[in-house]
């Protein structure tokens, strides 16, 4: 599975909409539009996952700069992946000694 970002989205944009429109240029596996927990609204992007890296490369060259909904949409692939490896805790370069959160003065 390959990961994109879609960012540039209408704020009342609906998952359905967006999946049939990117899936005229590949396999769309899943899709998480990016919403206001308060007012449902989308805040601007998406990612989805698509089902190989051609289709991921034919969504992004195709949609990159079109215009869906009225708004000019960005497509790129995302790195999370790459970033992921990055997320690892690093080791403690003293084992001996843990650090600890600071206690509150009462």
């Amino acid at each position: 599975m390959v990961k994109i970002f879609i960012g540039g989205l209408p704020d009342n944009i609906q998952e359905m909409d967006l999946a049939i429109w990117v899936s005229l240029h590949g396999r769309v596996e899943t899709i998480k539009v990016v919403r206001d927990r308060a007012t449902g609204k989308c805040k601007g992007y998406a990612f989805m996952e698509i089902y190989s890296l051609p289709d991921a490369k034919n969504i992004v060259s195709t949609l990159n700069g079109e215009t869906f909904k009225g708004n000019v949409i960005t497509v790129k692939i995302s790195e999370e992946e790459s970033g992921s490896k990055a997320a690892k805790p690093k080791p403690n370069p003293n084992p001996t000694f843990k650090s600890k959160r600071p206690r509150l003065q009462r």
